[in-house]
């Protein structure tokens, strides 16, 4: 479609040529998604961003304030540190997660306030060995929050310290 159009020759009538000619060229039959519907159906209202959002979505791209983004991660860490396969994974995890937290506190970007606070790494790696060695595991090692204590050994983000 590098062709210009000639002087003295209609627009349309230019386009309408260059349409014909890619059809006979057979250049619309190989489109993905050639003979399916058009995704979103007439129910749903225009919506002039909508190349944007399916970009963000298909990229994974993460829209949401560094704030707000940190602390999804934040909550995700203790998860992610039990389902670590070593301790030492485990660990990296959350003093990764750590270190973003210090960063934004003592630099605050843009957007709402963070409200977090570091985890204590010792209390969740504590914790994490204690769900993975099962109900048996405080007894023999005599450590750790006793299941009637009310206490997880995680230090929830954004409350003082056990």
């Amino acid at each position: 479609m590098t062709e210009r159009k000639p002087p003295g020759v209609g627009f349309e009538s230019w386009v309408d040529r260059q349409i014909r000619e890619a059809e006979r060229r057979g250049d619309f039959a190989r489109l993905p998604g050639a003979g399916k519907p058009l995704p979103g159906g007439a129910d749903t209202a225009y919506d002039e961003m909508w190349w944007v959002k399916r970009k963000t979505a298909r990229e994974g791209l993460s829209v949401l304030p560094p704030t707000l983004a940190l602390r999804k991660k934040a909550e995700d860490a203790p998860a992610a540190a039990l389902a670590a396969p070593s301790e030492r994974a485990a660990r990296r995890i959350v003093e990764d997660v750590n270190v973003k937290i210090r960063d934004m506190m003592f630099r605050p970007p843009p957007g709402p306030p963070l409200g977090m606070k570091p985890y204590d790494v010792e209390a969740v790696l504590r914790d994490r060995r204690e769900r993975r060695e099962g109900p048996g595991s405080r007894a023999r090692d005599g450590g750790g929050a006793g299941p009637d204590s009310g206490r997880t050994g995680l230090v929830c983000p954004g409350t003082a310290s056990p």
